[in-house]
């Protein structure tokens, strides 16, 4: 007898397992950027639009199809028409480029999470020269959060075309973080199901912890007053919209086919529609949410680098022109600079070079997304707070939740298509599975602890994941609405999505999922795909960021050949299966067709 299909232990495992799996790092890292570049409150405008046109009716669709289905993703859309696996093999490959950058990012809060307990944290101060007379010069030419993040975790290469070798310590955390998966994963459904719980909850607690510490924090609302206060001019940003479409679109992780293996274990007759509105609402209130947090934070930043600042050009024009100690203060400073510069001119233009211009606004205008706000950004801000291990700790833990939450839900996307073949769960049980695929992913990302590993980390990040993503849910959109149907054929034909949804969630379907499935999201993932692809045309060469250890910064090079080509492999390794699947179904069908028809 065939094996009954594990589920989760109850409806709300299943909501703690998206809501994981959602709620990711982009919440925490990249919404708060988006807020900074496109108008702050007024931002909300458009990812709000965004969310209700875009993000809720496709995420609604992916569970209703697993839930359906009772498949992963391969199983699913084969289901649906055998022409259509290769939209479920694009979501497995896609997935797998995941896998193998992903959990790095983990790797190194495990790695900032173990520096965490050193008093002082080893970010916070550069280190000595060889010969104990000053401090390293590239960290004097940098910061020492920078130096911190590029050489000592990193130890970063000149350009990618420097590989260099594995470094040990961070290939033994990324080993730790490929063990945590496991151990997560190991008995699928039941040990997950317990997991998320945990993963999903913890996060909000450190969140709300930071928040009462960021409230607190001198400068907190200088950073709150620069998030809220809106903009209006950026409405009228194309840019805007599109990136809060991007957002909304890979914030809920649509496409990878991580919704459609955990709605597959779901009752038949669960409520998958209003999990979805949940999901949705819990993970755009939660990018809100963490943006106040990170803002209240960003501005206390802000504040004590522009007071540091200031203290710095007193201190100098107090020296130099032998000021009364106290006479000078930040009030009366631009009024004292003028005198000086008036009744002193040779002397002073002798100081001019030396003089900072200090702007509280420009520190705040200081846009930062990704690593370089979670490693380099934040750690600024928390070296410089009271008992800064015990906020380093909870920062960093909190990172991993986020981390592993994500990576639950990517391996999922992996491993419920294998379990479901019978080819392969015939010959091996799902724990011998996990620990291959684990495995496997952990050697391959490997290449992302040598010297040159960021590089190739943000190649994957980048162009992993965009275009294909975008490609595979209009394809999954269109086969929903259009090759399965949201009605029946005929009087007499099988029940189609419009009925199965009634069966499901005892309910018809109203108006507005059909006109979003059928047109609206549609049209705004073809736009986005447009403009992604026109976007890499227009750039002409693609550039990355290296470091310059002489200079302490960050300098802009062109992808060498070999780059470029792997960039162009990575689009087509995930996309080129939708295409191929169908044509070889085609094919073969002709032949079964030509084989079994009456010779004359």
């Amino acid at each position: 007898m065939e094996k009954a299909r594990p589920q989760w232990g109850n409806p709300l495992q299943f909501v703690f397992a998206c809501i994981s799996y959602a709620v990711g790092l982009g919440n925490v890292w990249r919404f708060p950027y988006l807020c900074q570049m496109y108008g702050g409150g007024s931002f909300l405008v458009p990812y709000i639009i965004m969310l209700i046109v875009e993000g809720i009716p496709l995420l609604y669709l992916e569970l209703a199809v697993g839930q359906r289905m009772r498949q992963g993703s391969i199983g699913a859309w084969r289901t649906i028409s055998p022409y259509l696996s290769g939209v479920g093999v694009a979501s497995v490959v896609v997935s797998f480029f995941l896998s193998m950058y992903y959990n790095v990012i983990n790797a190194w809060g495990f790695w900032y999470l173990f520096h965490s307990f050193q008093d002082p944290l080893p970010w916070s101060v550069c280190p000595l020269n060889s010969n104990r007379t000053g401090y390293d010069e590239e960290c004097e030419k940098a910061t020492s959060t920078q130096y911190f993040w590029y050489r000592k975790t990193l130890n970063i290469s000149p350009s990618i075309q420097e590989s260099g070798g594995v470094q040990w310590e961070p290939a033994l955390c990324l080993t730790l973080a490929w063990l945590m998966v496991y151990l997560c994963i190991l008995r699928g459904t039941e040990s997950t199901g317990k997991v998320v719980y945990f993963t999903a909850s913890m996060p909000y607690c450190v969140l709300i912890i930071y928040l009462v510490r960021g409230l607190t924090l001198h400068g907190a609302t200088n950073g709150l007053m620069y998030m809220f206060t809106p903009k209006m001019e950026q409405l009228a940003n194309p840019k805007a919209w599109i990136n809060a479409a991007t957002q909304i679109f890979f914030s809920l992780g649509l496409g990878f086919g991580s919704l459609i293996a955990f709605a597959s274990y779901n009752e038949p007759t669960n409520n998958c529609q209003k999990h979805a509105i949940i999901v949705s609402i819990i993970n755009s209130s939660t990018s809100i949410f963490s943006s106040i947090v990170t803002f209240s934070i960003y501005g206390f930043k802000a504040t004590f680098n522009y007071e540091n600042c200031l203290n710095k050009v007193i201190l100098l024009l107090t020296n130099s022109f032998d000021l009364e100690d106290g006479f000078l203060t930040a009030s009366n400073l631009e009024e004292v600079k003028d005198y000086l510069a008036s009744t002193y001119p040779n002397k002073y233009s002798e100081v001019f070079p030396h003089i900072r211009n200090c702007s509280l606004e420009s520190e705040l205008d200081t846009a930062v997304q990704g690593t370089g706000l979670a490693f380099i950004v934040y750690t600024e801000a928390i070296k410089n707070m009271e008992v800064s291990q015990l906020w380093s700790v909870l920062y960093f833990f909190m990172l991993l939740m986020l981390g592993m939450g994500s990576m639950l839900g990517n391996t999922a996307a992996l491993l419920t298509p294998l379990t479901d073949s019978k080819l392969i769960s015939s010959y091996l049980p799902k724990e011998v599975i996990s620990g291959l695929v684990c495995l496997i992913s952990c050697a391959i990302g490997m290449v992302f602890t040598m010297e040159a590993g960021n590089y190739w980390f943000d190649i994957f990040n980048d162009y992993a994941a965009t275009l294909s993503l975008l490609l595979i849910v209009l394809v999954e959109t269109i086969a929903v609405c259009y090759v399965y149907g949201l009605k029946r054929l005929s009087p007499c034909g099988p029940n189609r999505f419009e009925g199965d949804l009634r069966v499901m969630t005892g309910r018809t379907l109203n108006w507005y999922w059909k006109v979003m499935w059928a047109f609206v999201s549609p049209l705004l993932i073809i736009g986005l795909f447009i403009f992604y692809l026109s976007d890499y045309i227009l750039t002409g060469t693609l550039q990355y960021q290296a470091w310059d250890a002489t200079q302490g910064q960050l300098v802009t090079k062109d992808y060498p050949p070999h780059a470029l080509a792997v960039i162009g492999l990575l689009v087509a390794s995930s996309i080129m299966w939708i295409p191929l699947v169908a044509l070889g179904t085609f094919i073969r069908n002709r032949l079964e067709r030509g084989g079994s028809s009456p010779v004359a």
